[in-house]
């Protein structure tokens, strides 16, 4: 449906222009008790969105709006495993992915549930061989590495989470190589010894041009070393396609499968998340799982006023479709998370960067945000500037774990108080007043404060949200990412659009099969006259 023809929609944009005159300062003065009213808590991470350009009733009309969207009942479609991505009549069960206990989820009639625990189990019990030695490579000796060669989702998180639970890591070291450029690949191979490097190829079809290039190169330098009888003992895949990893020298013995209704961008809870398994073993993946499983518990049935995915995509749904944000910084303050900027862009941008609705029907409002960041502490020094006094409002994720292994004091404090500080100074601002008061007291002169005011001047009243995770836990990363994901869920359900569906990947990898025989001398049809002219520019070189 048209989310613009609901009532609450239209209350929702009257109420905004009746909010706009006023500063957060004021909503914050008007109710004392507003940095307790504005937040809740599930699964360990506590979202405070008290420093939101929003009210009581604010929060009233998006409840409104989701309830007449139907938020409820896409909730039930997706878990109940209904045909909800529509362009490519698919279910859509990452969640089926981190089931727990005696559960039934049918997909045509059939439980997914018992081929879901079986596949589990299979990349368990080979992570746990690579782990402990048993797996011997060609030559006979342990595997120290292992290299993931993947792209998009099949790199995006499993790295991610290799990255968060580094302290946790204790298995063989984990490699992850995506870029098709050369270097990537070979950099990562320069100090790795062939006998004792394990590669995993994470491709659906094993079709994808880069991971496939990246694939074949890989190979030619273990059977350099090792001969083509190494390539059984040295390469894993995960794949749907048995025919093309037998083809490539993998024993599809070794291959781990996953189903259609998987997206990739959904997909490091499936074999996908083999390097994570291998790098923090079984038990520490599968508490992952559990913490997941435990947000989708808490999404399916907490009151959409106190359920954190519901609050997060409402509160950034009314700041792009009526504060007029076009983009969403992620700013963690965990070192570990550096790549969680990274992985919410394929999942939020690739999901919801949408200009049609799920019926065909052409968009008249605004979608899925730019999502973009880095560590906070490094985008203090980088980007923080534009935030706090650019011409765009940017809302902010401010993300931090309050305990994690091998945090180390004084770091831990300066931590929290950056953290704390930037969500602070991005609400309040500074006033003119603020300013003159602060340089008099220096001894700055009339005239100096004069040429400066306006320099010093901070607006205020950027939007901001703060989760406070307990820990970087295994558990509590699971149940994170899972609020991420159904955020996004939430977002599409009411935007009337499909998050599921990725056509706008496919026209450039088509275009990119033509011009790659073009370069290797094959004839193409001709391109555009701008194509072309590059083309011949590359040549001359």
């Amino acid at each position: 449906m048209n989310p613009t023809q609901t009532t609450a929609w239209h209350q929702l944009s009257d109420h905004a222009q009746a909010l706009a005159p006023r500063h957060m300062r004021e909503l914050f003065a008007a109710d004392p008790a507003r940095p307790r009213h504005f937040r809740t808590k599930a699964c360990g991470i506590l979202l405070d969105y008290s420093k939101n350009r929003l009210n009581d009733d604010t929060l009233r009309h998006l409840v409104a709006l989701a309830d007449e969207c139907d938020l409820r009942s896409h909730i039930r479609a997706m878990f109940d495993g209904e045909a909800i991505n529509g362009t490519e009549g698919r279910a859509v069960l990452h969640t089926a992915l981190r089931a727990q206990g005696d559960c039934q989820v049918l997909v045509d009639g059939e439980d997914v549930i018992p081929a879901i625990r079986g596949v589990r189990e299979r990349v368990n019990a080979f992570a746990r061989q690579v782990r402990s030695g048993a797996w011997k490579g060609h030559s006979g000796e342990s595997i120290s590495d292992v290299v993931n060669i993947g792209i998009g989702g099949s790199d995006l998180g499993p790295y991610m989470v290799c990255e968060a639970l580094r302290p946790y890591a204790d298995g063989p070291r984990v490699h992850f190589v995506s870029n098709v450029d050369s270097l990537h690949l070979t950099q990562t191979l320069a100090t790795l010894d062939p006998a004792r490097t394990l590669f995993v190829i994470a491709s659906k079809t094993f079709t994808t041009l880069e991971t496939l290039t990246n694939a074949r190169s890989a190979r030619a330098w273990l059977v350099a070393a090792g001969g083509e009888a190494a390539v059984a003992r040295h390469f894993v895949a995960v794949s749907t396609n048995a025919e093309k990893v037998a083809q490539f020298g993998i024993d599809p013995a070794n291959m781990f499968g996953f189903w259609d209704w998987v997206g990739g961008r959904y997909s490091l809870w499936s074999a996908i998340g083999l390097p994570i398994a291998i790098s923090i073993g079984p038990q520490r993946f599968d508490e992952m799982l559990a913490g997941a499983f435990a947000m989708d518990q808490h999404f399916r049935t907490a009151p959409l006023a106190e359920n954190l995915p519901v609050l997060l995509g409402l509160i950034g749904l009314w700041c792009v479709d009526f504060l007029g944000a076009s983009s969403h910084a992620i700013a963690p303050y965990n070192q570990t998370l550096h790549r969680l900027p990274a992985f919410l862009q394929q999942l939020d941008m690739e999901s919801n960067g949408k200009r049609v609705r799920a019926d065909g029907s052409e968009v008249d409002y605004a979608t899925g945000p730019v999502i973009w960041g880095e560590p906070g502490t490094n985008g203090q020094h980088a980007f923080f500037q534009l935030l706090h006094q650019g011409t765009a409002m940017i809302p902010v994720d401010f993300i931090l774990a309050l305990a994690q292994p091998g945090q180390k004091e004084p770091h831990r404090t300066s931590q929290i108080a950056n953290c704390l500080a930037q969500s602070a100074a991005l609400m309040l601002g500074k006033t003119e007043g603020e300013v003159r008061a602060e340089m008099s007291a220096r001894g700055a002169t009339e005239a100096a404060i004069e040429a400066l005011l306006a320099h010093r001047v901070f607006p205020g009243n950027r939007p901001s949200n703060t989760l406070l995770l307990d820990d970087l836990s295994p558990r509590t990363l699971g149940a994170l990412l899972a609020l991420y994901e159904h955020k996004v869920f939430v977002q599409g359900s009411i935007w009337g659009i499909n998050s599921f569906d990725q056509w706008g990947v496919e026209l450039g990898k088509q275009l990119a099969s033509g011009l790659e025989e073009r370069l290797r001398g094959a004839s193409a049809p001709a391109c555009d006259a701008s194509t072309e002219a590059l083309l011949a520019y590359i040549a001359e070189r």
